[in-house]
């Protein structure tokens, strides 16, 4: 029941930027938005999110998750609700900086009560079932918004979902609970999470963590706008098309992180999902016949978020648990300003070329010096480990 809640409540950590995404043909149009304006909306969310991943996971090791959690929850959903609301770029760009703010709150503290319900050689698993709840909520927006906005207006499902989101946060205030077993004690300081800055292993998760994220969050946004502006695919099939690589991300996940706890090779795993992410996402824009394009769609989805588990899980295995929000809280302050830098550097060059091919072909080269560090992390990791900074 109660990791139930806790996936109920994360799958609307990413429905504003999935609807968004989907609709943004609509929404442009409404609020009269350029395409920089419109990449904007979701690098003003990433932004702010990023900016809060340290001082969100320091909180949630301090003052505890469940606290954490709630606040992240019910900002997220209000949130979600009132840009069904909105008139002008301006509200739109204020809504979206403030709902990063609570999804920082959201995810680092739901991913730490994931983890503390699985023993140390379950964590790549228990961090890649975040995502299920998490994508859960993006294949249920991708399936229904189209048929949504067709039958009333681009604003329903920001309505909609939004109002479901804040009553489920009063189920998990109600009937929700804090870590499994006594919580420890955590005695965490502020500099604890500066010093990663200063340790190398941490900076090479973080740069590989800011290429995972990237790579997933310019692919997310944009390949709606591909399919519909270039690729000449209707709203409904788009939709189609978009559920279904929702639905295969989340399984891919979990594979993808019990795998690594199986064999003990996370690096490996992180290696073969760059390669694939490489290849495929150049593909993308040359490829134009049906089928074959929905097919690297759904390879590409595969191995998107296939190395979720063991990115987040190395910092742990090196460093222990102590500091599990602070941790992951680094590693994601990184990937969101990945996610940041190639939202928007999607639609600015969009804007100037006219066309996705030269942003499509940034993310795979991104994805090639991924790879490259990660066969550094491996040689770091066959090393004796040290205290963070130090």
């Amino acid at each position: 029941m109660q990791i139930f809640l806790i996936l109920l409540l994360e799958s609307f950590q990413t429905i504003s930027a999935s609807a968004i995404a989907l609709l943004l043909p609509p929404i442009r149009n409404d609020l009269a938005l350029s395409f920089t304006q419109s990449g904007s909306l979701a690098a003003a969310n990433i932004f702010s999110y990023a900016l809060m991943q340290i001082p969100a996971g320091y909180l949630a090791d301090r003052y505890g998750l469940k606290q954490t959690f709630l606040i992240g929850g019910f900002g997220t959903t209000v949130l979600l609700l009132t840009f069904g609301l909105v008139g002008d770029y301006g509200q739109a760009f204020l809504n979206q900086t403030l709902a990063g703010v609570f999804h920082a709150f959201l995810f680092q503290s739901g991913l730490a009560l994931l983890a503390s319900r699985f023993g140390a050689e379950r964590r790549a698993t228990a961090m890649g079932l975040s995502l299920v709840g998490i994508f859960s909520g993006q294949l249920l927006i991708n399936s229904v918004a189209p048929w949504l906005a067709q039958h009333f207006n681009w604003r329903f499902p920001f309505l909609s979902f939004g109002l479901a989101g804040m009553l489920s946060s009063l189920a998990y205030l109600w009937h929700g609970r804090g870590p499994a077993g006594a919580e420890p004690a955590r005695q965490v300081g502020l500099l604890d999470a500066l010093r990663f800055f200063r340790d190398p292993f941490m900076l090479v998760c973080g740069l590989i963590q800011f290429i995972r994220l990237g790579t997933i969050q310019g692919i997310a946004f944009w390949l709606p706008s591909l399919l519909i502006d270039e690729k000449g695919l209707a709203l409904g099939t788009t939709g189609f098309i978009l559920a279904l690589r929702t639905l295969l991300i989340a399984p891919s996940n979990m594979l993808g992180g019990y795998l690594s706890d199986k064999l003990r090779q996370p690096t490996a795993i992180m290696a073969i999902s760059l390669v694939v992410l490489a290849v495929t996402t150049a593909a993308l824009i040359p490829v134009s016949w049906g089928a074959l394009l929905i097919a690297l769609i759904m390879i590409n989805a595969m191995f998107v978020q296939f190395y979720f588990g063991p990115i987040f899980a190395l910092p742990l295995e090196r460093y222990g648990a102590r500091m599990m929000g602070t941790l992951s809280g680094f590693g994601n302050f990184l990937a969101n300003l990945g996610a940041f830098s190639f939202t928007y550097l999607l639609g600015a060059l969009k804007d100037q070329t006219g066309h996705f091919s030269s942003g499509f072909y940034t993310i795979t080269g991104a994805s090639v010096v991924g790879l490259a560090l990660t066969f550094w992390l491996e040689k770091m990791r066959s090393r004796p480990q040290g205290n963070p900074g130090h």
